[in-house]
């Protein structure tokens, strides 16, 4: 699949899949949308809007209120790429958000996930 055609899915399309991986290893949905809300800064009412509006990915990055600027200290590997060596901003974006939900889904703490550390 190209950057191009991951950008133009609606991130509503995906956010399921997030959910379900966190619940199939006894995290919970509510997790799963703090780690949202702390990577892009939207409120619980604006990441619903955004997954209501069916926005997609680079409209959903490029909307949010706040990213987060810990999130550089996000580093590993996604789907066989090293995060921190994306360059393409929006892919990136979506590449810090793998690993957060990868790490929930590994039973990590909300503290470490987080970045609070």
């Amino acid at each position: 699949m190209t950057q191009h055609r991951i950008y133009a899915m609606s991130f509503a399309s995906v956010y399921p899949h997030y959910v379900n991986k966190a619940e199939k290893k006894e995290r919970t949905k509510s997790e799963v949308d703090e780690i949202i809300r702390w990577l892009t800064g939207y409120s619980q009412k604006e990441l619903k809007a955004q997954l209501d509006n069916k926005t997609d990915f680079e409209t959903f990055f490029a909307e949010a209120p706040q990213m987060n600027p810990s999130r550089s200290l996000i580093k590993g590997v996604v789907c066989g790429v090293r995060v921190e060596d994306v360059e393409e901003p929006t892919m990136r974006e979506i590449r810090y958000l793998d690993k957060l939900i990868d790490e929930l889904a590994r039973g990590k703490a909300m503290e470490k996930i987080l970045r609070k550390e």
